[in-house]
């Protein structure tokens, strides 16, 4: 299948170098489970978590 030439090329990055982005300006993550049987919820886990980079030097 051919891409339209209004389409920009793709750009390949290195999986190193995108965590290292994502990481320089920190990830959110958030997310929800409920356990539940016949309605009833049973086990409810919420999780909140801030991932980012610390800088900082090496004496």
């Amino acid at each position: 299948m051919a891409t339209p030439a209004h389409a920009p090329a793709a750009r390949r990055i290195a999986l190193v170098d995108l965590l290292d982005r994502l990481l320089a300006g920190g990830v959110v993550l958030v997310g929800n489970l409920t356990l539940s049987i016949a309605d009833v919820d049973l086990v409810r886990v919420d999780l909140r978590a801030l991932i980012t980079s610390v800088a900082g030097e090496i004496e």
